[in-house]
């Protein structure tokens, strides 16, 4: 069977888009196809899987799959990525509302539309934790966007080694797997950053991540809210923004770059 995809990206965090409306093309999408997509020597390579969906009550739904198959409750670069193909391929105009198993968020296009800003919803901070790698363990906050993230700042970001396995976390804090987010700081309102994803492993950026990463420095900074906070991620810069009214807003690209037919 052939099958309709595209390819995107947000900040080099990519992405197979698949779209299936009613669900009979890819039926409950099976780990395995996930898994053959997502493979960047027998795929089409990409850190995740956005299959465009409509829910019961009729709303757009990304079903999002990590590479490994899993399935997770959001991605903040998918999300503008799933939008810009619903602007592009869908007729839609924004603002976008996109529902996912983290809730429904709403898109909004930048100036002349090249970047896009989705209202995350409201963080929530459960206090902290430990993480760690072979030779170093650091104390990082347990902050929610939606899916479970686990916020250290070091020193150095080669500290966090090559990540080729994913950091020690307490599985009783974390029973379903964790984003851990390695940071550094490089000025005012200004942070670095490397993330390993839970089903993924590192990836060039995550939306999800470095909304995390901008509560927990604004809190270390007691910070007033509304202030904006510049993340560096090795595949581009996101802007965030924690609001009055406790929205964590995240401004950056997002861009289709292919399509075709596959048999994966």
């Amino acid at each position: 069977m052939s099958y309709r995809f595209l390819k995107g990206h947000g900040t080099e965090n990519d992405f197979v888009i698949l779209p299936d409306h009613d669900g009979t093309v890819h039926g409950d999408l099976s780990p395995e196809r996930v898994r053959a997509l997502c493979d960047r020597r027998a795929g089409l390579g990409a850190d995740g899987v956005l299959r465009v969906q409509r829910d019961e009550a009729g709303r757009w739904f990304m079903d999002y799959r990590n590479a490994d198959g899993s399935t997770s409750e959001m991605c903040g670069n998918g999300v503008r990525v799933f939008a810009r193909y619903l602007a592009e391929h869908e007729g839609e105009s924004f603002p976008v509302e996109v529902a996912t198993r983290g809730g429904t968020k709403v898109i909004t296009a930048e100036g002349d539309g090249e970047l896009l800003t989705v209202d995350m919803g409201a963080p929530v901070v459960h206090g902290r934790t430990v993480v760690g790698v072979p030779n170093h363990t650091w104390s990082a906050l347990n902050v929610n966007m939606g899916n479970p993230h686990a916020v250290a700042f070091i020193d150095d970001l080669d500290q966090a080694g090559p990540l080729l396995e994913g950091p020690d976390f307490d599985s009783g804090v974390y029973p379903e797997g964790v984003n851990v987010e390695f940071v550094v700081r490089r000025g005012p309102q200004h942070v670095a950053m490397r993330v390993h994803e839970r089903g993924s492993g590192e990836t060039r950026s995550c939306g999800t991540g470095a909304c995390a990463v901008a509560v927990a420095t604004a809190l270390a900074d007691r910070a007033e809210r509304g202030t904006p906070y510049t993340v560096d991620l090795p595949g581009g810069t996101l802007t965030i923004v924690w609001t009055e009214d406790d929205r964590v807003l995240m401004t950056g690209p997002a861009v289709l770059v292919g399509e075709g037919t596959t048999d994966l």
